[in-house]
């Protein structure tokens, strides 16, 4: 039965509807994966009686030829989602034992579609980090391992439980959010495919809130293909959020294989940044060969305002963080902490419940939304993403399809490595995939290669906004040029 959990999300789908196997067997098989796979301290919560139920109902309909479209498929959900009757941390002390009334619009979703949950998915504090090791209940630890060493390395974030479970097998698929890159990143550094949508074409209702102009729904998976089924019922409109936009959901499946001829891929030459290792740029150009040898045209296109781009995200996000983060204050959910007064409550409350990272940024947006520097730095700022966003429309209007450009500066790291003593160093594995966020487009990682180490390395291509197709078209051409990006042992 642990065969079962080596299929795709589609080749599984296609075999439930032959039943070939039960989806109570699917369950069982990822059941028995998580259990086995507890070193890796991908989930927070485990919900295995809900995934069997699930997975029952599941069984019934196939039995009757009314399957939905991930009918009997388990999945993983980052305890961002806020899913009725299980508890929801965003990985936080401050909200601990929290346990919603309500189900998140994605998840509800993909039970609507027939998927199942297999349990909550580990991440960095309140979706803050780049690597998982900022959660209150311990890092993530990445399934892959550098070639002969036996280092423990980082999963990528903040959603690195995600991309974990995907590249270990321990669930068909998962939700993630992206609000810098915390989907593209991970998926780049475990293997896998993540798709950041555009801003508004999946619903935030539900989803604890980080930077609430930046975050966005979206999916890892083991595919592009099975990235595109996933994203298909997580998208739609949605009137009980007023960011998202109401426009048809595309048969994102149906886009992947079409011809690249006539296409055209620009290629930024601010991405080309000083230091860059040999081994990105040798990626970017394998990349590029792939799709010119697909019939695209390549053509060199100016992204002058890149260069601002990480430092106008690091002061518009915790700004908008510290304004989010301001309703945990023990008074109605949550950890609450006494005090001698309500001031003192709050104060002890937010102290002992929020982690270093998640009050560093905190505190960084209370000072750049202050009196004094609020014109200095927010509004600066703001003007710099507007920049940022006009670039990528030149570059469309100049005819331009999608853009290709390296997901990450390198290969995933070991834990501990950066950001102990310096978080700017930290800050810098964001520098290629803030830009998406800012200008609030879509943008896909897809597995192109291996570092001298053997590790993992993602290719990123940015699209026109609402123009998913077209990026999953692209990238199934590189995902099938590619070498396949094959998990080496199961150490754990």
């Amino acid at each position: 039965m642990s065969a079962l959990t080596d299929l795709t999300l589609a080749d599984a789908r296609d075999a439930l509807v032959r039943k070939e196997f039960s989806a109570t067997e699917l369950a069982q098989a990822q059941i028995a994966a998580l259990e086995a796979a507890k070193k890796l301290n991908c989930f927070i919560v485990e919900t295995p009686d809900q995934a069997l139920a699930q997975a029952k109902a599941s069984d019934a309909k196939l039995a009757k030829g009314a399957g939905g479209p991930l009918e009997g498929i388990p999945l993983g959900i980052k305890d961002l989602y806020c899913t009725k009757g299980v508890q929801t941390t965003a990985a936080s002390h401050i909200l601990e034992g929290f346990i919603p009334p309500y189900e998140s619009t994605v998840t509800a979703n993909l039970w609507r579609d027939g998927a199942s949950m297999l349990g909550k998915l580990n991440l960095d504090e309140f979706a803050m980090g780049s690597s998982n090791e900022t959660s209150y209940f311990g890092p993530v630890i990445s399934p892959w391992r550098r070639d002969g060493d036996t280092t423990p390395l980082v999963p990528g974030g903040s959603s690195g439980g995600s991309a974990a479970a995907v590249a270990a097998r321990l669930c068909f698929g998962a939700t993630a959010t992206d609000t810098g890159g915390s989907i593209r990143q991970p998926a780049a550094f475990t293997g896998t495919v993540g798709i950041k949508p555009t801003y508004g074409r999946c619903s935030r209702w539900g989803v604890v809130a980080f930077a609430s102009s930046l975050d966005q729904a979206g999916p890892i998976a083991r595919t592009v293909r099975d990235a595109a089924i996933l994203l298909r019922s997580m998208a739609g409109h949605d009137s009980k959020d007023t960011t998202s936009v109401d426009l048809p959901v595309p048969d994102y499946e149906a886009a992947l294989g079409g011809s690249l001829k006539g296409k055209k891929i620009g290629i930024p030459k601010e991405y080309r940044l000083d230091g860059m290792s040999a081994e990105i740029e040798a990626l970017w150009q394998q990349g590029i060969a792939w799709l010119k040898d697909a019939g695209a045209e390549i053509v060199d296109i100016a992204l002058p305002h890149t260069k601002y781009a990480l430092a106008a995200y690091y002061i518009v996000a915790p700004a908008e963080a510290s304004s989010n983060l301001a309703r945990y204050d023990g008074v109605r959910y949550g950890l609450r902490v006494p005090g001698r007064d309500i001031a003192d409550m709050y104060e002890s409350t937010r102290a002992e419940g929020f982690g270093r990272e998640v009050r560093r940024r905190i505190m960084i947006g209370t000072y750049v939304l202050s009196a004094g520097y609020y014109d200095a730095y927010y509004v600066k700022a703001q003007k710099i993403r507007t920049l940022i966003k006009r670039d990528f429309e030149t570059a469309f209007e100049a005819g331009v399809d999608a853009i290709l450009t390296p997901t990450t500066p390198s290969a995933a790291f070991g834990i501990g490595e950066k950001g102990s003593a310096d978080p700017i160093e930290m800050y810098l594995n964001d520098v290629f995939t803030v830009t998406v966020n800012m200008a609030g487009l879509p943008g896909i990682s897809v597995p192109a290669g291996v570092s001298a180490q053997g590790l993992p390395l993602g290719l990123q291509l940015i699209g026109r906004a609402f123009d998913e197709e077209t990026l999953f078209s692209v990238a199934s051409v590189i995902e099938k040029a590619a070498p396949k990006v094959v998990l080496p042992t199961q150490w754990w």
